[in-house]
């Protein structure tokens, strides 16, 4: 974030990232890019087929890649769901099991 970068642009994808790639100008491994959408993005906003892309995991995006273009899988959400790790909104297990130790209070004995 912050860096002036010119690049081609590869793709947007659903959510509206941007991708972009420049070959001649930048140093290795900082060849490709993402441009967010949203100003609050999170790493969740990627697809998967763009984060092996952006990881050079693949050398072609996956607007080229026959596997990669099926669409909407039956059990991928229309939209995005954010990663609620760290948050108020993360899931918490709950425990039916009595805590086998509990917090100590101590008391004085009166003199």
């Amino acid at each position: 974030m912050g860096d002036t970068k010119a690049g081609t642009l590869i793709a947007t994808d659903r959510y509206g990232n941007k991708y972009y790639e420049n070959i001649e100008e930048e140093l290795p491994l900082r060849t490709r890019w993402v441009d967010y959408k949203e100003k609050e993005y999170d790493a969740s906003q990627i697809e998967p087929g763009w984060h092996a892309w952006l990881s050079y995991m693949v050398d072609a995006p996956p607007t080229q890649d026959k596997i990669l273009q099926t669409g909407l899988r039956a059990w991928e959400l229309p939209e995005h769901r954010p990663n609620l790790t760290l948050s108020r909104g993360a899931y918490k297990t709950y425990s039916t099991v009595k805590p086998k130790y509990s917090a100590w209070t101590p008391v004085a004995a009166p003199r």
